[in-house]
């Protein structure tokens, strides 16, 4: 009986490895097309538009992954400082030099280290942009990609709109790759899942295209996916027809948590993140049910101006 049983666990395997084998050839002798500029290739995105498209160094907000220019943070800073009644900074090279010149992190010079605790910025190495600063949203983190802009803005929509979901496994090895490097300081994942669809779209589009993106995600982290664990129990509205401040009301109490999440660090996956409500929503629920940390996953991130 054993000798039979080891025999079948070896076909079995046998049948994976050249199933996996079939795969591979099949995708070396017929080529895709790059999902961003057409060419021939082996790769969703080729190698050309891999280098042109996804390697812009992008200094974010670590909570909502706002993108930060200069000019941007020091008048985030600026305002952070007079809400807490805190000096201006002074120019480490003089009166007369413009802060333009200056290295970021001198222009933004950080408060003196003797300020009060209170009247210290939320994390003393890294600056958050002035929302997340003044009124934290319930969720800790996110990450993201990149900006939500031309030519990329493309994939997200051939991802939701087009059933393309080669795209949402690119996403999801993506997300891991930048989640090995981004999150060794935060407590280990417990749990990824999807931002989830109405029960209506989901029967009109047939798929989450946040799930596509969150299943690879997860087997990447070794996490454990759960595809249901967020429940959207009120049908909203579109968020993308809604202006800035409906988008919160659209969505505050729309979803619920159906497994017990004490104590647990929960990933969210979207495709993109906009004005951050539908997030902030669900992370603010999963806070009421007792999760400890809830980090966002995003492909692509929109400025909020």
């Amino acid at each position: 009986m054993a000798d039979r049983a080891i025999l079948r666990r070896s076909i079995r395997v046998a049948r994976i490895c050249a199933a996996g084998l079939f795969a591979r050839l099949v995708a070396a002798a017929l080529p895709n097309r790059c999902a961003l500029c057409g060419n021939l290739s082996h790769q969703t995105i080729c190698a050309w538009c891999d280098d042109a498209y996804w390697n812009e160094a992008r200094l974010r907000c670590p909570r909502c992954a706002l993108p930060l220019a200069g000019k941007r943070m020091r008048h985030d800073m600026q305002t952070w400082r007079a809400a807490h009644a805190l000096p201006a900074a002074s120019s480490p090279h003089g009166t007369g030099t413009s802060a333009r010149a200056q290295p970021l992190q001198a222009a933004l010079a950080r408060p003196p280290t003797n300020a009060p605790e209170k009247a210290r910025p939320p994390h003393a190495a890294r600056y958050y942009c002035s929302a997340c600063a003044n009124a934290p949203p319930g969720f800790d983190a996110t990450l993201a990609l990149a900006d939500y802009r031309a030519p990329l803005d493309g994939l997200a929509l051939e991802l939701k709109f087009r059933a393309h979901l080669a795209l949402g496994r690119e996403f999801g090895a993506r997300l891991a790759r930048l989640a090995s490097d981004a999150l060794d300081d935060a407590p280990p994942l417990d749990a990824i899942a999807p931002v989830p669809l109405g029960a209506r779209r989901l029967v009109e589009r047939g798929y989450n295209q946040a799930w596509e993106i969150a299943r690879p995600l997860a087997q990447a982290l070794c996490v454990r996916a759960d595809p249901t664990l967020v429940a959207r129990v009120t049908d909203t509205a579109p968020q993308s027809r809604l202006a800035y401040d409906a988008r919160r009301m659209n969505v505050a109490a729309a979803f619920a948590i159906a497994r017990p999440v004490t104590g647990l660090h929960i990933g969210i996956v979207d495709d993109v993140m906009t004005s951050g409500a539908t997030l902030d929503a669900i992370a603010r629920a999963l806070k009421d049910a007792g999760a400890r940390r809830v980090t966002n996953f995003v492909a692509l991130r929109t400025a909020k101006d």
